[in-house]
């Protein structure tokens, strides 16, 4: 097995995507972030201190993946063409499941962006109700889908 990410002689770099076609890419990633109930009825009741929790979160993923490029070394900079962030209440979990899709029209996919959307999100649900609970637990992250570019589709087993 090789991996992209090192040259011959086993050194980081960046992989050279000049060769690739541009194509249309998409991925999907999912997480979640397990709380208290009671913590999870004060998001969902708007009575966090700093704000609507959801929103906010959903704002952070979509930065998240705009900078995914800035936060993981050897990702290139895309031009990111749509990022949509969905955050659903839980009861049975409890708390937030996260789910993040993007698309973008290049040389490379976006499963980092989705990924790094959902961890950001996770992340910012986290920061905004510690207050309340600090055990939460962020879990689950994962890609389940993604299709485009050379190596095709790709769908997670459920």
């Amino acid at each position: 097995m090789t991996f992209s990410h090192f040259d011959n002689d086993g050194n980081a770099h960046m992989v050279d995507v000049s060769g690739k076609d541009v194509t249309a890419r998409e991925a999907r990633a999912v997480g979640w972030i397990r709380m208290s109930p009671e913590t999870l009825t004060a998001i969902v009741e708007g009575r966090a201190r700093k704000g609507d929790v959801l929103s906010i979160a959903r704002l952070a993923g979509i930065m998240g993946a705009k900078k995914t490029s800035d936060l993981i070394p050897l990702c290139h900079p895309l031009p990111i063409a749509k990022v949509a962030i969905e955050l659903e209440p839980d009861d049975d979990l409890p708390g937030i499941r996260i789910s993040a899709l993007v698309r973008t029209n290049g040389q490379t996919g976006v499963e980092m962006e989705a990924l790094t959307a959902v961890s950001t999100a996770c992340l910012t649900v986290y920061d905004m109700v510690k207050a309340l609970q600090k055990d939460m637990e962020i879990g689950g992250i994962r890609v389940v889908f993604k299709d485009g570019g050379k190596s095709g589709r790709f769908e997670a087993q459920a």
